[in-house]
């Protein structure tokens, strides 16, 4: 069974004899865990990704010691959140935000860290996921509730089912081990990597975006792509990958690219972005 981090999971306990001096201490849970390593076998009809033989390095903890790009990743997903909430509440308003994708973030935190009822990894790891749901949630309330009269549902428009079904079928079809839990975390990997369609979509639609609201989207690539950088070192310091989570975080950064260029050529000259419709 996996036990979630905040993109990833514990892999099985390496087998290398003795730990090296500064190494985590053995039985203790780590700090920030991570993926299995894996990689593509078929089985029972369907992709399976189990993981590799090799192990981690001797005196690394179960290949998941935090580094800087996994933190400064968690950090800029933590600021988009709270950037979201502020500009909602302050303004009092949900004008120019997706419902729709608030939504489907709400579903990947849920389905993604239902592991919080089943196993303790550390504080951190614990108190940033039930903030990730708390703060979906809450959302979800200001937009659908609260500022109910100011959400432009009109431009809302994007048919999420066109997401939600392909994505559950291939966490169905591709996944590191046919398990519910591991199903739904390979979902979760999957429907994120899409989720902020939905608001590209908007913002095409309504021609513009509120700068507060282009900070928003700009941080939340920016955890995606410390999140790849993250993958990177590790593959090169510790051999250590997961391909779902991999491809899922590449289709994601890509998606924010067109964003990235015109957020830095028309956003940080004090221009309000748009996109092409």
């Amino acid at each position: 069974m996996r036990i979630s981090s905040m993109s990833g999971s514990v892999p099985p306990p390496p087998g290398n004899p003795g730990p090296a001096r500064g190494a985590w201490p053995a039985g203790a849970p780590p700090l920030f865990p991570g993926p299995r390593r894996s990689a593509p076998s078929f089985r029972s009809g369907h992709v399976a990704l189990p993981p590799l033989p090799s192990s981690p390095a001797p005196g690394r903890a179960d290949g998941t010691d935090m580094n800087i790009f996994r933190l400064t990743g968690d950090l800029s997903h933590l600021a988009a959140i709270i950037i979201l909430l502020l500009k909602i509440w302050k303004s009092r308003s949900c004008a120019g935000i997706s419902g729709k994708s608030q939504i489907l973030f709400t579903l990947v935190f849920t389905t993604r860290y239902l592991d919080l009822l089943t196993s303790f990894i550390s504080l951190y790891n614990t108190c940033m996921k039930v903030i990730y749901i708390g703060c979906a949630y809450a959302t979800i309330y200001l937009i659908y509730m609260k500022f109910k009269a100011t959400y432009d549902g009109n431009h809302d428009t994007f048919r999420v089912e066109f997401l939600v079904v392909p994505v559950a079928g291939l966490a169905f079809l591709v996944n590191h081990d046919f398990s519910p839990l591991e199903i739904l975390w390979t979902f979760s990997i999957y429907l994120e990597s899409v989720a902020i369609l939905p608001q590209l979509f908007m913002i095409s639609k309504t021609g513009e975006a509120e700068t507060i609201t282009t900070h928003y989207l700009f941080f939340l690539g920016l955890y995606r792509a410390l999140y790849l950088i993250n993958w990177i070192w590790r593959f090169y310091s510790e051999s250590f990958f997961d391909m779902i989570a991999i491809v899922a975080g590449l289709v994601q950064t890509i998606l924010y690219c067109d964003f990235f260029y015109l957020y830095f050529t028309k956003v940080l000259k004090g221009k309000k972005l748009s996109l092409p419709a």
